[in-house]
């Protein structure tokens, strides 16, 4: 045995294990910053889509507040001219409700 070729050997495995954790470092550093890479584009995706979901938030509440005001009025509206309808007809028939009131008020069952 060749005592130099022994060491030859060795030294093509000390190379070949340099370059394997050269190859593992690169490979590691790349990962990482794929990571960090997709840990932003995660982010800016989540921004995103919370902005949207709070515009749509905003948009619901302002129709919902719109719309809710204008039933309100609507109902005032209503109510209102219900409460006419029912004086009209209490105006109407209270001369003839006065009268049954008297008629029964005065008269003597026998």
């Amino acid at each position: 045995m060749d005592p130099f070729r022994g060491q030859g050997g060795i030294q093509m495995l000390l190379t070949a294990e340099q370059e394997a954790q050269n190859i593992v470092a690169s490979a590691k550093s790349l990962k990482t910053g794929r990571l960090k890479q997709a840990k932003d584009e995660a982010d800016r995706e989540a921004t995103l889509y919370r902005s949207h979901m709070e515009a749509e938030y905003q948009k619901t509440i302002s129709e919902t507040s719109g719309s809710s005001g204008s039933n309100a009025k609507r109902l005032e509206e209503e109510t209102d001219l219900k409460i006419q309808n029912l004086k009209k007809s209490a105006a109407r028939v209270s001369s003839d409700i006065v009268g049954m009131l008297i008629k029964h008020a005065t008269t003597v069952p026998t």
